[in-house]
């Protein structure tokens, strides 16, 4: 396994909202990043669609770990800002959030991803977003307490 995607994947696996959606990475290229989700009636708003905020979630993750993925060793990245287009209700069986990174910089790097609904062999493109990710030094480790 490369080493940008053993980090990505050692980080995802300790991000407990992710686990909580049931969001699982699917493929990780350097500056492209999968997240796939299935339905669950539990995110669903008033109208039995998936919850803007679950997709924008899973969206966001996949442009922060396409930015991850480029990120110097010893570094963290952090979301500053991001934009979302909801195109079409988020009904399928499945989710897919598709990232890319458009520009990576020493500080920001800007991202786009792609939201689609999965019914079998059928994608529908639900929603897209653009944010800009910052990169950090990682905090040092908290002393144990």
């Amino acid at each position: 396994m490369e080493l940008f995607e053993s980090k990505v994947r050692d980080s995802f696996g300790r991000q407990a909202f992710m686990t909580t959606l049931g969001a699982e990475i699917d493929c990780i290229a350097p500056g492209k990043v999968e997240i796939r989700m299935p339905f669950n009636p539990d995110h669903t708003q008033q109208d039995g669609f998936v919850h803007a905020g679950v997709i924008s979630s899973i969206m966001d993750s996949a442009c922060g770990y396409a930015a991850y993925s480029l990120a110097p060793e010893g570094c963290n990245v952090l979301t500053v800002e991001f934009k979302v287009s909801l195109l079409a209700p988020a009904m399928g069986k499945k989710f897919a959030a598709r990232a890319e990174v458009k520009r990576h910089g020493k500080t920001l790097t800007v991202c786009a991803a792609d939201a689609f609904a999965i019914n079998g062999d059928r994608e529908k493109l639900i929603a897209t977003m653009l944010g800009t990710i910052i990169t950090l030094p990682a905090p040092a480790p908290s002393p144990a307490v």
